[in-house]
């Protein structure tokens, strides 16, 4: 097995919530319609990377649990769904634009970690969230995604 990869992963909690995904278990992680952000599941992600689950578009927005990749990369089914708000026209079974991973729940925070708290960690000032912040997956260092447990008084599972 190769070296664990981290991320963190953005879902406004009205869309999906780690609530949600703590009563599914598992769920695709689907409606991802930026390149880079879909190159990241279909290239990089590996089954058991780690993911940090940031709840986005909230006052404050933070991360609040962890889950983990639970599938290869696969062809997203919404983009085929006329009646999907991620249809995607342009696409097709034959070549699909879209890919996404399965995601399985992990833990809830007790402690959430605000996006304030993270700008205000010196350790944390190159973390790509802060830099990039429309984006909806990141990559995130070893060192980030140990810090970010540590600051969220989380065991790291």
């Amino acid at each position: 097995m190769s070296k664990r990869n981290y991320w963190l992963m953005k879902s406004e909690p009205y869309a999906f919530s780690i609530d949600d995904l703590e009563k599914v278990g598992t769920e695709p992680w689907d409606g991802i319609r930026n390149y880079e952000a879909r190159n990241s599941m279909r290239d990089d992600m590996e089954i058991g990377d780690g993911i940090l689950f940031y709840h986005s578009n909230v006052r404050p927005p933070l991360i609040v649990g962890t889950m983990e990749v639970a599938s290869e990369a696969y062809p997203d089914p919404t983009q085929f769904d006329p009646d999907s708000k991620y249809f995607d026209e342009k696409s097709s079974e034959k070549d699909p634009t879209w890919q996404l991973v399965d995601v399985k729940f992990v833990q809830k925070f007790d402690n959430p970690v605000t996006r304030d708290a993270i700008k205000e960690e010196a350790s944390l000032q190159d973390m790509v969230l802060l830099k990039r912040f429309r984006l909806s997956i990141t990559p995130v260092t070893e060192q980030e995604w140990k810090k970010i447990h540590e600051m969220a008084g989380a065991e790291m599972l």
